[in-house]
């Protein structure tokens, strides 16, 4: 196995549907799942940790604000690594600020578009959670300050685009599970408890319909991640006749009539006793292996994102309205 240079193995043992959607797989749920759902304190006093049987608010946001983290991580290290390069980006030679002749500032636009609206998500997240906006509080909240790519993944578009689809299929995915979650705490609906604790304001509960707005902005960001994982598909130059990129078929780069909920049963906890959960599917991304590379920190990615932003290039919009 040449260093540098993901190989379909490699994306297998991290992102097949086996090892991507169960956890099962290139790397262990162990480690990870204890970051993910450990006893870490959030900075108001609330301990985020596991129920016996169904997610609680905290945790669903606490598992979206881990995968919105490792969103950033990846978006950033795409358009500041050897991927931009790529001629359907911004070429040989080019950045991500300076696109070159050759290239595409449309496209390499849908990265940056998509990265700024991560951002906007993990600080949304951190608001509802009680921490800070820098993330100077997410490790002690169970949030993974590294994350842990197969080696060679920002080298390439060719290594870097079955990843990322993956990624953004997986995020779909939770965000319509967190959209059934909320809708069953506001229904008492499940085994779902109606009374949720709000991790930003201690000795407070949140109102049904504080659930039933949550429920709609976690469609609302559903929809944003959708957009993503078109826009991506968008990217590699194929034709009808030659539709095949990284070994997917690209076209049409809006191929679903559906968007998948990943056969996710909950965020952290799986319903029922199911190991199908965010936890469980993002766990290859959260510990170190012999098929990832070296770790990838948020903290500069989320410090340095506007450096690869290019002037003008712009997200904007809040959350729906409550009814």
């Amino acid at each position: 196995m040449a260093l540098g240079k993901v190989t379909q193995d490699m994306i297998d043992s991290v992102v097949n549907r086996r090892s991507f959607l169960t956890g099962v797989g290139a790397v262990g749920i162990g480690a990870a799942a204890a970051t993910l759902i450990g006893c870490g304190d959030n900075g108001s006093g609330m301990m985020v940790k596991a129920s016996a049987s169904t997610d609680t608010a905290a945790q669903i946001f606490t598992a979206a604000l881990i995968a919105e983290d490792l969103a950033i991580t990846t978006y950033y290290n795409a358009l500041s690594g050897g991927v931009i390069k790529d001629p359907n980006l911004a070429g040989p030679g080019g950045s991500a600020t300076n696109v070159s002749a050759s290239g595409s500032q449309v496209n390499v636009a849908y990265l940056q578009g998509a990265l700024l609206e991560e951002v906007q998500h993990a600080q949304l997240l951190r608001t509802l959670l009680g921490l800070s906006p820098s993330g100077s509080g997410d490790v002690g909240a169970g949030v993974p300050a590294t994350f842990y790519y197969p080696t060679g993944t920002f080298d390439t578009l060719t290594n870097f685009l079955p990843i990322l689809l993956a990624l953004e299929t997986a995020f779909v995915g939770a965000y319509m599970t967190a959209v059934e979650e909320f809708a069953s705490m506001a229904a008492g609906y499940n085994g779902f408890s109606a009374t949720q604790a709000n991790p930003a304001m201690s000795g407070s509960n949140y109102t049904q319909a504080d659930l039933i707005l949550y429920a709609k902005v976690a469609a609302s960001i559903l929809g944003v991640e959708a957009e993503h994982r078109a826009l991506i598909r968008a990217i590699p130059s194929v034709t009808i006749a030659s539709p095949t990129f990284a070994g997917t078929n690209l076209i049409p780069a809006n191929n679903v009539n559906y968007e998948s909920d990943a056969s996710l049963t909950g965020l952290i906890v799986g319903v029922g006793g199911s190991s199908a959960t965010a936890a469980t599917a993002l766990a290859p991304f959260l510990a170190t292996s012999s098929a990832q590379s070296a770790g990838f920190s948020f903290s500069t990615a989320n410090s340095g994102y506007n450096s690869v932003i290019t002037t003008g290039v712009t997200t904007s919009g809040s959350i729906p309205n409550p009814e």
